[in-house]
């Protein structure tokens, strides 16, 4: 409910506008999920000629249940402005509204059934809200590992309680000092993960195709956007969770600054590695998170008898994370503003791949690393007559 209610736009006050200043105003059915307090169902018999009809009644409530839109939030939203002055509560008390109650309950299946109603009625309508998808989402297994890592797993704890900014927006605001990272980059990269893992690891297995002719019987072969849509049984879910929590617990356990930040008991454990003085640690950062994973994925794709641990390990040996030096400075981070620059997330993850291992870029992307390197730090010379590795690293 709390994070449904973080979803709330200003949409709604176009809605309170419509419904104090249109007389034939007109609202679809609200659906509401209710649970807790005595609802009570009192069932009327109608006949009618030769028929009689027993799906009718009255409702009651105590008074003491708990009731939230499921689908119309914003409309629920701006009919309570309305009413929240004098005048137009007067004016619109006597106001019907058509509702559809749901039972709601407070189990694993009950909100299963409300994410997955929610979903139902909002996804395909209409566009839903990166993290309500997140939240709510009970097909797609990135969104279900994400909420497994946060509220369930017991090996990695890196994203529970405040080191997760769960707001509406990938960036994090400057004023939250504790959160690692956002609720959205987060859910990007577990993204990426099972995209890797679908691809590099399930792909071509009895169980993919079992799922495809199960649900794209008439497909030659699926792509992993295919996947996430229906929900796979608990094998193959369970599969990919913890591929998803494995990379994270090496993650944990392969980055020295990780650990530290983890320690840290004092309020503000994330401002060593995230302000506005020194920019702090990259990972520290959406903007950073995200490609690094990618470049964590594109490594094992090169050579899958790398292993995550040992990916980790050469970074910490070969990558400088923080972005007040090279190869970040002046390129994510402003030494002169003290701000981020926004940077594509292919070239930041190029650039991890670089600084890693060169080798793992073409001729291509070496060329379009250099020519976007040259841009960002304003570089006046001829690209010609310089390096990359000079251009990157040279005094």
């Amino acid at each position: 409910k709390k994070a449904l209610q973080r979803s709330i736009t200003d949409n709604y006050k176009n809605i309170e506008q419509y419904i104090i200043s249109q007389p034939e105003r007109f609202f679809n059915f609200l659906v509401l999920a209710i649970y807790d307090g005595e609802p009570n169902w009192i069932q009327v018999d109608l006949e009618l000629g030769n028929d009689t009809f027993y799906n009718m009644g009255f409702l009651t409530l105590s008074g003491n249940e708990h009731i939230f839109p499921v689908d119309g939030q914003h409309r629920v939203e701006g009919i309570k402005s309305a009413l929240s002055t004098q005048e137009y509560k007067e004016l619109l008390k006597d106001e019907r509204v058509p509702v559809v109650f749901i039972g709601h309950k407070n189990t694993d299946v009950g909100m299963q059934r409300s994410r997955r109603l929610f979903n139902t009625l909002n996804r395909y309508a209409k566009p839903v809200s990166q993290s309500d998808i997140i939240i709510l989402d009970e097909d797609d297994t990135s969104a279900i590992a994400t909420r497994f890592l946060i509220e369930d797993s017991a090996e990695v704890s890196l994203f529970k309680n405040s080191r997760l900014d769960d707001s509406l927006q990938k960036a994090i605001n400057s004023a939250n000092k504790t959160s690692f990272t956002s609720l959205i980059a987060f859910a990007e990269c577990n993204g990426a993960i099972q995209k890797y893992y679908f691809k590099h690891k399930f792909l071509n297995t009895d169980k993919y195709h079992n799922y495809k002719n199960k649900y794209y019987s008439n497909k030659d072969k699926i792509n992993y956007n295919d996947f996430k849509r229906y929900r796979p049984d608990k094998e193959v879910l369970d599969e990919f969770i913890q591929y998803t929590e494995d990379y994270w617990k090496k993650f944990e356990r392969g980055l020295p600054f990780i650990q530290d930040y983890l320690k840290i008991q004092e309020e503000n454990p994330a401002y060593q590695y995230r302000n506005s003085t020194e920019g702090g640690n990259i990972l520290f950062r959406p903007i950073g998170i995200v490609p690094f994973v990618e470049a964590t994925l594109k490594i094992m794709e090169k050579n899958e008898n790398n292993s995550f641990d040992s990916v980790f390990t050469k970074f910490i040996e070969n990558v400088e994370f923080i972005i007040s030096k090279k190869p970040w400075i002046n390129v994510v981070w402003s030494s002169q503003d003290h701000t981020m620059i926004t940077v594509p997330k292919v070239f930041i993850r190029n650039l991890f791949l670089y600084v890693y291992d060169k080798s793992l870029l073409t001729a291509k992307q070496l060329f379009s690393l250099k020519v976007q390197y040259a841009k960002f730090i304003v570089y006046e010379g001829q690209l010609e007559n310089i390096s990359l590795e000079n251009l990157i690293f040279g005094g």
